[in-house]
């Protein structure tokens, strides 16, 4: 070992004694925190009944993928018998027995909701679930030619026996187990996958309300048809969960081939979680624990339908609108670019601030639109994380390239369970003539930018986007995102000095605005924070506010626990995961810590240092989390324009002050809600969706008063000369 190594170690080693010290949440326990708090949000009773299946279906497949990447990880590093504890003190093998023990214990309150809540006020509202036996003559006529026509010919049962092994069942596929006898009464079984691509539910035919069934109802009902040789003495429900992370060789000569072999053997991943239906048959619940392996903590009994996820689709079934919440609708255009014909003028006036979904997410999809029409654009270049299925970003970066223009995209191959779009949107977009890079090796490209190059009358300009979600125009109707348009120089220099090395060899630069992970980042947030505890210290203002998805790194909460015992007031709006435990005397008790949980996703990340009266802001798509701030390519940028300043300071003071949404966290790590005694009820979110409504109206109302001045000389008909 070399000396330089040796010593890193040693620091390494101090740090995590450091940090064992001090108040750290782990962060699947506090994961499980959040998700209780999406639970909260089903069971609440303000909540429509369409808004709580949806709440509900959230926190099933939020659980699916925490099962598929986070549980599996610390089966994994249980399995290579890693015994080091985390920043929390935990073992890989205690973390597995804390969610284990909090797992059971949610999936519980799950079902409580499903069975107690949901089911319930469905009924009040003239909804009802049934199993086949209650259906009348004609649902039944109804039910028997829909299995006839549609899902009979789909099905595939498979035999289970010496010569035909248990089949390779996909991930999260819903099952049926099926026990059967034979005329010499020789036991036997065989599985029946419930096929993803039909609907779920069915709804029937009813004078009175609506009646819905479930397919696995529909199939259980008639699997003599499949069997018709064998009596069916028992069949069961069963679903499976495996390890989906990918596993990528980032040295490989085809990242793409890679990614896509990595992607196959997702779906032949090692099982981490088994769930049965309560009643399940001893014989069948054998059988399948056997043929897949799993260990008893891994196996979850629910007191419902398995799978919660279709839930999802049935709170936005037709002819409930009135049990939804009162849909927020962005306006269009933004007030920033009200009257404004020319985007690009627009922005040459000044600095153009967009919050999502407030506002419309066109006016960012024109400007790529705008720009692939253009003769003066001379380039593009853009970063694309996700994207949805039908992108008209990428349309228009397609078109852009069709008409000669240099289009240049980053397409992040491993962007966590969109592999497979993003791959197909590159195929698409290199077989345009686009430039495509997939990203760099071992680094996830997060950030979100977009570069144009255009020839003004006065030369060359570049302008840009950058923002703090994705360029995902389907989750830009439900995530809160705030986009920046700008063409200062300095940030124009900077943007093709951050492509230069993401498409090239370049060496990262010294950059004038930017904040660029993985080389700089962490420094810059540990030195901001740093000298907000020096101003304290020396009684300066000393404040700083923070809006994040989630809060990890133990560095930069050990920074935050300096900050607070030298008297910074520090607030955080952490929606998910918050390994900071605020109000613990000795370290926190200047720090205060909200989530927000409600009709929209909160999504954007910004940042405010009081800096001694003169607060700096700043925005971007990194989060405080090590994978952040050391092993992604993100972009946090300044903002400069005193305007915006002001309406992101309004941002973050309103969100403070939420009454509706908000959760604060207490000193044990638990969530409850603000406080309202003295307060008047404040949804931030509508407040919001408000606040862009009338800042619209205003701002056609200037337009208007701008341009009713000019007087109009009506044209005179020539007939009518006199």
């Amino acid at each position: 070992m070399s000396v330089t190594s040796g010593k890193k170690k040693a620091e390494k080693e101090k740090l995590m004694s450091k940090w064992q010290k001090m108040p750290y949440n782990n962060r699947e326990l506090s994961w499980l925190d959040f998700n209780k708090r999406v639970l909260d949000e089903a069971v609440k009773k303000e909540n429509p009944i369409m808004e709580k299946c949806n709440f509900l279906s959230i926190t099933a497949s939020n659980l699916d993928e925490f099962f598929m990447v986070r549980v599996a990880g610390v089966l994994d590093r249980i399995h290579h018998g890693i015994k080091i504890p985390d920043a929390s003190g935990l073992t890989p093998r205690e973390v597995m027995q804390c969610l284990s023990e909090r797992i059971h214990d949610f999936s519980k309150k799950q079902y409580n909701c499903y069975n107690r809540s949901i089911i319930p006020s469905l009924n009040e509202n003239g909804i009802v679930f049934k199993d086949i036996k209650e259906l009348d003559e004609k649902q039944l006529e109804f039910v028997n030619e829909y299995f006839k026509k549609v899902v009979f010919p789909v099905l595939t049962p498979m035999a289970v026996d010496t010569s035909r092994p248990f089949p390779q069942l996909a991930n999260k596929s819903l099952n049926i187990a099926v026990r059967l006898t034979d005329s010499d009464n020789e036991e036997f079984f065989a599985v029946v996958q419930v096929p993803s691509i039909l609907p779920r539910f069915l709804e029937l035919p009813s004078g009175e309300g609506r009646v819905f069934v479930l397919l696995e109802k529909i199939i259980a009902a008639h699997l003599n048809e499949l069997f018709e040789l064998y009596n069916i003495k028992q069949y069961d429900s069963f679903r499976i969960t495996r390890d989906s992370d990918l596993y990528i060789d980032e040295d490989t000569e085809d990242l793409m081939a890679e990614i896509k072999k990595s992607i196959r053997n997702r779906k032949r991943g090692v099982p981490v979680r088994l769930e049965f239906c309560k009643k399940c048959n001893f014989e069948i619940r054998e059988f399948v624990i056997d043929a897949l392996d799993v260990t008893e903590s891994e196996i979850y009994v629910q007191r419902g339908p398995l799978d919660l996820t279709f839930l999802s689709k049935f709170a936005h079934i037709r002819g409930v609108e009135n049990l939804c919440f009162e849909p927020i609708v962005p306006v269009n255009p933004p007030a920033e670019f009200c009257g404004c014909d020319d985007l690009f003028k627009a922005v040459r006036e000044k600095d153009r601030l967009v919050h999502h979904p407030y506002e419309s997410f066109d006016v960012v999809v024109d400007f790529v639109k705008k720009a692939a029409a253009d003769p003066k654009v001379l380039a593009i270049k853009q970063t694309l994380y996700r994207v949805s299925g039908n992108s008209p970003i990428v349309a228009a970066l397609i078109k852009a390239a069709e008409n000669g223009k240099q289009v240049t995209v980053l397409v992040e191959l491993k962007a966590r369970f969109d592999e497979e779009n993003n791959i197909q949107w590159a195929n698409k977009l290199e077989k345009a003539g686009c430039h495509v890079i997939y990203g760099l090796t071992g680094l996830k490209t997060h950030c979100k930018i977009c570069l144009i190059v255009r020839r003004d009358d006065d030369g060359i300009r570049r302008y840009l986007h950058m923002g703090t979600g994705n360029y995902n125009d389907s989750t830009a109707r439900f995530y809160t995102d705030i986009g920046l348009f700008t063409c200062r120089e300095e940030y124009g220099v900077d943007a093709s000095s951050l492509f230069n090395v993401l498409t090239g060899y370049s060496l990262p630069p010294e950059y004038n605005k930017f904040i660029v992970a993985p080389r700089g980042m962490r420094k810059f947030f540990e030195s901001m924070i740093r000298h907000e505890t020096e101003n304290a210290k020396l009684g300066l203002r000393a404040a700083i506010t923070a809006k994040v998805n989630s809060l990890v790194d133990p560095q930069i909460i050990s920074l935050l626990y300096d900050a607070s015992n030298a008297g910074v007031k520090i607030n955080l709006i952490v929606r998910g995961i918050c390994c900071l435990v605020p109000g613990v005397k000795g370290f926190s008790q200047n720090i205060k810590v909200v989530s927000i949980v409600g009709q929209l996703l909160e999504h954007s990340r910004i940042f405010k240092f009081e800096n001694s009266g003169d607060p700096l802001y700043y925005m971007g798509s990194a989060d405080w989390m090590p994978r952040n701030l050391d092993r992604r390519v993100e972009l946090v940028f300044p903002v400069e324009d005193e305007d915006i300043k002001k309406r992101v300071d309004q941002v973050l003071a309103v969100m403070l002050k939420d009454t509706v949404n908000a959760r604060r966290q207490q000193s044990d790590t638990t969530y409850t809600p603000v406080d309202k005694r003295g307060k008047k009820n404040l949804n931030c979110q509508k407040y919001f969706s408000k606040l862009a409504a009338k800042a619209q109206k205003s701002a056609m109302d200037l337009t208007y008063v701008n341009t009713v001045g000019t007087p109009v000389v009506p044209v005179i008909k020539e007939e009518t000369k006199k």
